[in-house]
């Protein structure tokens, strides 16, 4: 088994091996994250795929400061949100800087992946993008704002919104799950 700096050599040289190692090393985990940000595993097949090929062109230009898969990561998150960014103007973006949420922090606990999944998918899109970049990706209000060329005020009230939402479905799907938390978003 070849390891991290000989696959990325050989993806430079343009081995086949090598290309397919480096995709079977670290399809399942980059799939995962083109999940939270489709609406199916068609789509996220779709981002997954542009994303690859994003990364064996980009590889020549990969300095090995950030590890590989953090690299790669960012790249399936901009090329979602690439893939996205046309529909995310379809839905209406609110730009509320206050809400009537209770001010907690977002936490589930006995939410079995899948289950958070799906429901993060059920999300209008816009809602989903921000919940996904902010909860997940760790991105703050400002950078979201810059990426997806939107207010921080409309990222903070997608995000309060996807929060509401998540927090009635879970309420929905049953009363063991419970979403709490810290505060200010």
């Amino acid at each position: 088994m070849l390891n991290e700096q000989e696959l990325i050599e050989g993806c430079r040289k343009g081995s086949r091996a090598s290309q397919q190692a480096l995709y079977d090393r670290y399809c399942k985990k980059l799939m995962v994250v083109c999940l939270r940000y489709s609406k199916s595993s068609a789509e996220a097949e779709d981002i997954l795929q542009e994303g690859f090929v994003k990364v064996f062109q980009g590889l020549d230009g990969f300095r090995q400061d950030a590890k590989l898969e953090t690299w790669m990561t960012r790249i399936m998150v901009n090329t979602a949100l690439n893939h996205h960014r046309k529909k995310l103007y379809l839905f209406p973006m609110v730009d509320i800087e206050k809400t009537d949420l209770p001010e907690d922090e977002m936490g589930v606990s006995n939410l079995h992946f899948t289950e958070l999944l799906t429901m993060i998918q059920s999300l209008p899109q816009g809602c989903q993008v921000v919940f996904n970049l902010f909860a997940i990706e760790g991105y703050s209000h400002k950078e979201i704002a810059d990426m997806l060329g939107i207010s921080e005020g409309t990222s903070k009230s997608q995000y309060a919104r996807a929060r509401g939402l998540l927090q009635e479905k879970l309420k929905k799907e049953s009363s063991q799950y419970r979403v709490y938390g810290e505060g200010k978003f």
